[in-house]
């Protein structure tokens, strides 16, 4: 495959909106070819493009790329009790509205779960799939005794969004502490405090016993196995918020599936090990 130089991008050149029958979507959408769709993860300041930044770029030399701020965070609107929430409906009707038949879906953490998801319940739209430091459905979700270190760093930062927060949650996501700098503790405390709705609609699913959890994704249960498409696993050795042994679950479940495990890694993948990230997602997808 002939590679493109990489495309300069911004936040403001690539960001798009639209309006679904379920929600106002935000999206960034850069370059040309078979379409990639990242994926966020859950917590606050999560969007697409502080999530994927050192990827978009890179991966549109030779593809579509469209980097989501998923509904409840971002520019993206808050979900309300009458449309419910369901990410999987909402990354279909965006794909819609693109007229984007088949993609190839990337998914870090909450991003992975939406990504098997749609695997599941719609594998014609899946060409691709890749998880970045995803759970895979089954018995001791985030850990054996209850909600990892990680996820109660993320639930404090969700509840009391201030700097020092957040900058505590940049940190148990990364294994290199040199990339858990300030300036992004700051850019996550920025899109943190944008919207407290999200913020609140994210900890009520934790805490609100009407607004159970990723119910969705709990009930997707065997249904893994029936999953067609090439599947990547990307997982951290060092992740703190949900173990590699999430990914072992999934390789041993999907029939046509592989796991690269990176030591030195956390939760962010995309971020720490971004040009050994960039390098895998493009020939996986290119193959």
């Amino acid at each position: 495959m002939t590679s493109s130089p990489t495309y300069e991008v911004t936040a403001a050149s690539t960001s798009n909106v639209a309006q679904t029958d379920r929600y106002r979507i935000h999206y960034h959408d850069v370059g040309t070819g078979h379409p990639i769709v990242l994926l966020h993860g859950s917590g606050p300041g999560a969007t697409g493009w502080s999530n994927f930044s050192p990827n978009i770029g890179h991966l549109a030399q030779n593809h579509r790329v469209i980097a989501v701020d998923m509904p409840g965070w971002g520019r993206s609107d808050t979900p309300n009790t009458t449309v419910g929430w369901d990410p999987v409906l909402d990354l279909m009707g965006l794909l819609d509205l693109l007229e984007i038949d088949r993609a190839a879906l990337v998914g870090n953490s909450m991003g992975g779960m939406t990504s098997l998801g749609a695997a599941v319940r719609f594998p014609q739209r899946v060409s691709h799939l890749v998880t970045m430091g995803a759970p895979c459905p089954g018995a001791n979700i985030f850990s054996p005794t209850g909600v990892s270190e990680g996820m109660k760093v993320l639930l404090q930062a969700t509840r009391e969004p201030s700097p020092e927060n957040l900058k505590r949650l940049v940190q148990i996501m990364c294994y290199d502490q040199s990339l858990a700098t300030d300036e992004l503790a700051e850019v996550r405390y920025q899109a943190a405090i944008a919207n407290r709705d999200h913020l609140d609609h994210f900890f009520a699913m934790f805490t609100n016993p009407k607004v159970p959890p990723f119910t969705e994704f709990f009930q997707l249960g065997s249904r893994v196995a029936d999953i067609t498409a090439p599947t990547l696993a990307i997982h951290g050795r060092d992740d703190r918020v949900l173990s590699y042994e999430h990914s072992l679950r999934l390789v041993s479940t999907v029939a046509n599936s592989r796991l690269v495990l990176l030591n030195r890694c956390g939760h962010w993948a995309q971020i720490e090990h971004a040009a050994e990230f960039n390098r895998l997602v493009a020939d996986f997808v290119g193959n």
